[in-house]
């Protein structure tokens, strides 16, 4: 059966990141980080300040990692360094975690406000690995990712949920690292080389590639095919569905 769904015979369970490869809400990250940071860089610097990019920026620096993680590393860009502060920290305090969670309230205002949409072709991918009776398990940093799902209606498709709560919890590093996705392919109990992982973002790519996992399938949805295939991806599609149909 993972034949017909553009998966090696071995593999025998499917992990999947969810901003960008399950829903379309990569876009509303890249939106409330902007709002984040632009908010930070004009207090900063005043209204001559450099704004973040929703494309480059996200993309490069904050896509696929964890909050806090996002947060030093596009300061680092800048050459801004903040404290770190408490998990607890104000939205909007100068720390990292002040600015973390300042995004994390836009994030919610956005999504309350316009709702989120699962891709469609994704919604067809889950399914028909469901059918196949693959194992599966959503993989994200996203503290909001049960809320998510819950909102597209796929929460129950999934066996095992690595998310950024449970992974705070665990003490699991974020990717670029494997950590979580190794934690996945534990708690569904197959060996990472039984197991196919689904990224859009560079960090996913490194986080498959370094946990040694059987495939893994890069989802383009920013123009950055050559840039997911140097990272370690095996395949490179647009849509999840192009993986049925190149079976049909």
């Amino acid at each position: 059966m993972t034949s017909l769904l553009g998966l090696p015979s071995d593999v025998t369970a499917c992990l999947f990141d969810l901003d960008g490869v399950l829903t379309r809400t990569a876009v509303v990250h890249a939106a409330a980080w902007k709002e984040a940071f632009d908010g930070f860089l004009r207090r900063r610097d005043g209204d001559g300040f450099r704004p973040f990019d929703p494309v480059a920026d996200y993309d490069t620096y904050v896509d696929g990692l964890p909050r806090a993680d996002g947060v030093r590393a596009f300061l680092a860009s800048r050459g801004v360094e903040l404290p770190e502060g408490a998990a607890d920290d104000p939205p909007g305090r100068d720390t990292v975690h002040g600015l973390g969670n300042r995004k994390n309230v836009l994030l919610l205002e956005l999504i309350q406000r316009d709702g989120v949409q699962a891709y469609q072709g994704s919604v067809r991918y889950l399914a028909a690995v469901r059918r196949a009776g693959l194992a599966t398990a959503v993989v994200s940093s996203s503290a909001n990712c049960r809320e998510v799902l819950a909102a597209v209606g796929i929460e129950g498709q999934f066996d095992v949920r690595i998310d950024g709560v449970v992974a705070a919890a665990r003490g699991l590093p974020g990717k670029p690292r494997p950590d979580t996705f190794l934690a996945a392919a534990q708690d569904l109990g197959v060996r990472p080389d039984q197991a196919a992982v689904f990224e859009d973002a560079l960090a996913g790519m490194d986080a498959g590639r370094s946990g040694h996992f059987g495939y893994v399938v890069g989802v383009d949805r920013a123009g950055q095919a050559d840039e997911l295939r140097r990272h370690g991806a095996d395949t490179v599609v647009s849509d999840l569905a192009e993986l049925l149909e190149d079976q049909a």
